[in-house]
């Protein structure tokens, strides 16, 4: 999609997806994640145009590797991303 899409390109993409599939929106391409949709708020952009602003609706979960994927976030889609080192408990001081 363009960088100025308008909300009728989008209502037009959006048409060819399930109507009963929940909206995530993909955050960050060098640590994604997946976050709820907020407030939706009409607008004026920083050249005072006419805009909608999607907000940030709070933190989900990682997002899914396939979806990292498809959107060219990671190099290779044949290789699931790396598991998350834990921390490891230190003792209690004596």
């Amino acid at each position: 999609m363009d960088q100025d899409t308008t909300v009728a390109q989008l209502i037009k993409r959006l048409s060819t997806c399930n109507p009963d599939a929940v909206v995530r929106l993909a955050i960050a391409p060098d640590f994604p994640f997946a976050h709820y949709l907020g407030h939706v708020v009409e607008g004026r952009d920083e050249d005072g145009a006419e805009a909608i602003f999607l907000a940030d609706g709070g933190q989900q979960y990682y997002l899914p590797y396939p979806v990292a994927a498809a959107l060219s976030w990671v190099s290779d889609p044949t290789e699931p991303a790396p598991a998350r080192r834990r921390a490891r408990r230190s003792s209690p001081p004596q």
